[in-house]
């Protein structure tokens, strides 16, 4: 059973009350589908929105007072940005989920089952926010945004730093750029890449998801 917290609010985080292995757990996990708001404007999936940062920031404040575990299932490609999200308070909300987050008390598990990019890493309980346990999933990505946009980014730069040095880039030149770029970010993404550095505890098969959450929840009882 799966009791969600406010449904129809902020939708692109789902929030709610379950149990794994008997043990009570609160789960904050990012929703990858194309949703519409209460106001009736469309929200992308996987990004974190000011009703969905302050719905979460609040459920994990609730979980903190009843001392129920948090698990996050991070799949996210960070939090809105542009003119009408600002003005909607995007900063604050965000500054506000992020705060619930770093002041929690209870064991978190961080489960990452798709793409951690960004401040959304953060938002969602990444390494820096000191869960006792984070796997990822072996098709997980971590990074600071997607490899596409990465790669275009750091390929201006490139391509500005050859020209300063009065180098041609034809647009030859310029696709094999972006070749090596991509493929050198991809790879680095990678939940392999990740687990390597340390970033992630263990790269879990899918299947094991809720026999390393219940271990997690076990192991932290004996604090």
């Amino acid at each position: 059973e799966f009791d969600q917290f406010k449904e129809d609010y902020g939708k692109t985080i789902v929030c709610g009350y379950a149990r794994i292995d008997g043990w009570a757990v609160g789960i904050v996990a990012n929703q990858r589908k194309i949703v519409k708001s209460g106001k009736g404007e469309m929200q992308l999936g996987g990004v974190i929105y000011n009703d969905s940062a302050d719905k979460a920031a609040r459920f994990i404040q609730n979980c903190n007072q009843k001392k129920i575990p948090l698990v996050f299932l991070q799949d996210v490609t960070g939090l809105m940005v542009g003119t009408r999200s600002e003005q909607s308070g995007i900063i604050k909300d965000g500054a506000k989920l992020v705060n619930a987050v770093s002041n929690s008390v209870v064991p978190k598990i961080t489960i990452v089952i798709g793409n951690s990019y960004g401040a959304g890493n953060y938002a969602m309980c990444g390494k820096a926010y000191d869960p006792r346990f984070i796997y990822a999933w072996p098709n997980a990505k971590i990074a600071v945004m997607g490899g596409e946009q990465a790669a275009k980014t750091l390929l201006q730069i490139q391509v500005a730093a050859l020209k300063s040095k009065g180098q041609e880039i034809d647009a030859e030149k310029e696709k094999e750029l972006l070749k090596q770029i991509t493929d050198k970010y991809n790879a680095q993404t990678s939940s392999y890449y990740a687990a390597a550095r340390l970033w992630v505890d263990e790269i879990i098969d899918p299947i094991e998801t809720r026999r390393v959450i219940s271990d997690g929840i076990n192991a932290a009882n004996h604090n």
